[in-house]
């Protein structure tokens, strides 16, 4: 089966972490086994290097001006650089053109900027960094502008929050394309936390707490949001690092500002609600994945912590289109 063709467009002032999230996860999935693989490449309007925003300089292997399809992922990538580039007409035009002979096309941050400057998301829902999606609502009155979501897919176009949003983006990409079980393997192949569904907000516990800086908070923290479905019981975390429990209750208090006990649950809930989302699975099975003992365990850790049921929580949050469903056993 032919490849399936990536191109990813640059301009000077591209963010490289956009870049790269997107580059990345395509080839993890390849070495993990991807077929049809993927086969990426970087374009820029005349095939010339690129500087990104942080001055490193990235050299392209293909010219947009003379590319042609079919393509099967075009995605424009964000940067300081995207309001420049939205303003070169000739770069716009091309990202139009290209953006026909795509299967789909997806923009990376603030790449929204030039899929919008190319009257593509006309009309359209679409995402951006939360810190630039007053400026593009302003800029472009047409487009359905909404700060929240980690990514939106429309139809065939997808554009994602900022930064390191383009990574679950492309993992969401690499499901669609291969089934949930590589793009499960691609993301603990990146030691990313969790594959966040596109409707998650680009902000939650796992974004806006601050990284641990003692090293055996975070080793507990790192275990527990990786291996949710296992005993977190506080004397065994306290074992896993060799302390003891009124010690790492301490610590956790000094650091994270809760006990284990009150990080776990927290964690497990948010990976729930996510599940309720962004799944078909039942709420049985979500509780066994997320550590909860039982559905009716899930059920009351969600009034508690929500003051609704996880059923009534999935009919308000979720929605039948882009869910992923129950893959066969």
């Amino acid at each position: 089966m032919t490849d399936r063709r990536v191109v990813v467009v640059g301009y000077d002032g591209i963010e490289l972490v956009d870049v790269a999230c997107v580059t990345t996860g395509f080839d993890h999935a390849n070495r993990l086994g991807a077929d049809p693989a993927y086969r990426v490449a970087l374009a820029t309007s005349v095939g010339r290097a690129i500087h990104t925003d942080s001055q490193l300089e990235l050299r392209a292997q293909e010219r947009l001006d003379t590319l042609d399809g079919p393509i099967d992922t075009l995605v424009v990538s964000g940067g300081l650089g995207h309001e420049n580039a939205a303003r070169d007409h000739r770069l716009v035009g091309q990202v139009r053109r290209l953006a026909g002979l795509s299967r789909r096309t997806a923009s990376v941050c603030t790449g929204a900027t030039l899929l919008a400057a190319a009257g593509l998301l006309d009309g359209r829902r679409a995402t951006t960094h939360w810190f630039y999606a007053e400026r593009l609502a302003a800029r472009y009155p047409r487009v359905r502008v909404d700060a929240g979501p980690i990514y939106v897919r429309d139809g065939s176009l997808a554009t994602s929050g900022g930064v390191t949003a383009a990574l679950d983006l492309t993992l969401a990409f690499i499901e669609e394309d291969h089934g949930p079980e590589l793009a499960r393997r691609v993301a603990l192949g990146m030691v990313s936390y969790l594959q966040r569904p596109g409707n998650q907000a680009q902000m939650s516990m796992f974004t806006t707490l601050p990284r641990p800086e003692h090293a055996i908070v975070r080793q507990v923290c790192d275990h527990v949001v990786t291996h949710l479905e296992d005993d977190l019981a506080a004397t065994r975390l306290a074992g896993l690092v060799g302390v003891s429990e009124r010690h790492l209750a301490r610590l956790f208090n000094e650091h994270v500002g809760r006990t284990p006990a009150r990080f776990v649950r927290d964690a497990r809930l948010e990976a729930a609600s996510h599940l309720l989302v962004e799944t078909d699975e039942p709420t049985s099975a979500v509780a066994r994945r997320c550590g909860f003992a039982s559905g009716e365990s899930l059920r009351q850790a969600f009034v508690a912590k929500f003051a609704t049921s996880p059923s009534r929580f999935r009919s308000a949050h979720g929605s039948s289109h882009g869910r992923r469903p129950v893959p066969s056993p």
